[in-house]
């Protein structure tokens, strides 16, 4: 619904929150979507390739792939014969719709790690352009007479049919990643322990080496170390609970075992550069 006057005393137009558009090339993408929006892509035909965190990968035909809003991508480009779907949802909109935090922590470290996902089965294809329309015509509903309430409850569906499709392929990856390698066990292991440790001999010994040569390994393997990767999954984690304002700052510190909130506070300031009071004062 239209802000007032007051909220925005240069009407400077707000972006919608949902847009929906079928795309053959990039020449009509929001303007600076990937700071706004989170990003969702089903590719029909063709193919499209990127970077993600210095990454190059490929989304290709029946393929889908998501982005977070504010991800370090790159390097867009796309086949003559590119055809997708592209939804967009407003960051801090999506985001405060979340409908369960833990499966909503999985989900996002998931997703980071693995963008894109491959739709063999035609139902799956089906249900995930289904529920774009579906997220897109509530969206343009403006007459109806509970518009925002029925919106945030189409937003926590769409979410909940998104895990629901993905959820066999979370659970394959996860049973692979455990027969895996050093390297593989050992981001299994943060993905299932990052909330609570946060040093790298707790992994260490749960995979019987020292943290010297787990960090070898990982910086072997990925570019860099079991400490980096430690720091950057509980940046993630702390990110998303902070954007839950269910939760308070006491109990954030409390649910990620730190011994107090000054010690979570400067733990924050590290990872993040600023406190998680200064963090959520600029979600406002």
């Amino acid at each position: 619904m239209p802000a007032s006057s007051n909220d925005n005393p240069l009407n400077v137009e707000p972006s919608p929150r949902i847009v929906l558009r079928k795309l053959s090339d990039g020449n009509d993408l929001p303007t600076d979507f990937i700071n706004h929006y989170h990003v969702h892509v089903f590719c029909h035909d063709g193919s499209m390739t990127f970077t993600l965190d210095e990454r190059q990968i490929a989304c290709g035909k029946e393929e889908f792939v998501f982005w977070f809003a504010g991800s370090r991508l790159g390097e867009l480009s796309f086949s003559k014969n590119f055809r997708a779907t592209w939804l967009f949802v407003e960051d801090s909109f999506m985001i405060n719709n979340v409908p369960d935090q833990q499966w909503g922590i999985d989900a996002t470290l998931y997703s980071r790690q693995y963008p894109v996902k491959k739709l063999d089965n035609p139902e799956d294809r089906r249900r995930v352009l289904t529920n774009f329309d579906r997220l897109n015509d509530r969206f343009g509903d403006t007459d109806h007479r509970f518009y925002e309430e029925v919106l945030r409850l189409q937003m926590r569906l769409f979410i909940l049919e998104m895990w629901h499709t993905f959820a066999n392929e979370y659970e394959r990856r996860k049973r692979t990643v455990q027969s895996g390698t050093l390297y593989e066990r050992f981001i299994h292991l943060l993905e299932a322990h990052c909330l609570r440790e946060r040093k790298v001999q707790f992994y260490a010994d749960h995979l019987h080496v020292s943290a010297k040569h787990l960090n070898f390994i990982c910086k072997q393997n990925s570019g860099i170390t079991a400490s980096a990767w430690i720091q950057r999954y509980a940046r993630d984690r702390i990110v998303i609970l902070l954007q839950n304002d269910k939760l308070n700052v006491a109990e954030i510190a409390d649910e990620m075992a730190f011994s107090s909130r000054s010690f979570f506070t400067r733990y924050v300031k590290k990872l993040l550069g600023m406190t998680p009071t200064q963090f959520r004062n600029r979600l406002d």
